[in-house]
């Protein structure tokens, strides 16, 4: 049986006064994520009743792609700027399709 893909489902919540900027900072991450070897999916949604409320749904070929994503200079530097934007997360989640 051929390996599944990765599925992610990553949740931030900013900061009821810098939604924009996290909104602007989590958008960048969005084009250096797509070049990146084994994407396959990186969109990024925000919760219509609740603009403070973020998640990426992604999807990589394998934990070792999503692992070296992780580890990029791109989500590097975000994370670096995660406490003066977030209220809460990132939760990220690792799926693997069974259905």
């Amino acid at each position: 049986m051929p390996q599944s893909t990765i599925r992610v489902v990553a949740r931030l919540v900013a900061f009821p006064n810098k939604v924009e900027e996290a909104k602007a900072l989590l958008l960048s991450l969005v084009p250096p994520t797509r070049q990146e070897a084994g994407f396959i999916q990186y969109d990024l949604l925000q919760n219509q009743s609740d603009p403070t409320d973020f998640t990426f749904v992604e999807e990589w070929e394998s934990n070792e792609s999503l692992d070296l994503h992780l580890a990029s200079t791109h989500i590097q530097a975000a994370i670096a700027r995660i406490p003066e934007l977030i209220a809460e997360g990132p939760d990220i989640r690792r799926y693997t399709l069974i259905s």
